[in-house]
C-alpha cells in the first residue's frame, strides 16, 4: 500500500507541474528541480493521505463499538433490572 501510495504521490506532483507549465505555455521540463520538488510533494501528500484514511477508520470503528455498547446497556440492562 505505501509503495503504491508513493508511486500515485510522484505521479500526482509531476503531473501537476508539468500541468501548470502547460497553462503557461512554457516547455514542459523547463525547470527540472521544480518537477523533483512537485514529486517529493505529492509523495508527501498521497502518504498522509493514506494515513489520515487509516486513522479515520480505526476512529470509526472505535465510535460504532462505543455507539453499539450503548445501546446494548439502553435496551437490555433495562430489561435486567
Amino acid at each position: 500500500m505505501p509503495a503504491s501510495a508513493t508511486f500515485i504521490g510522484a505521479l500526482l506532483g509531476l503531473g501537476t507541474q508539468m500541468y501548470s507549465n502547460a497553462l503557461r505555455k512554457l516547455p514542459y521540463m523547463r525547470h527540472p528541480w521544480e518537477h523533483v520538488l512537485g514529486m517529493g510533494l505529492g509523495v508527501v501528500f498521497a502518504n498522509q493521505l493514506v494515513k489520515w484514511d487509516a486513522q479515520l477508520q480505526e476512529d470509526l470503528d472505535k465510535m460504532l463499538e462505543k455507539a453499539k455498547a450503548a445501546n446494548e446497556r439502553r435496551y437490555f440492562d433495562e430489561d435486567e433490572g
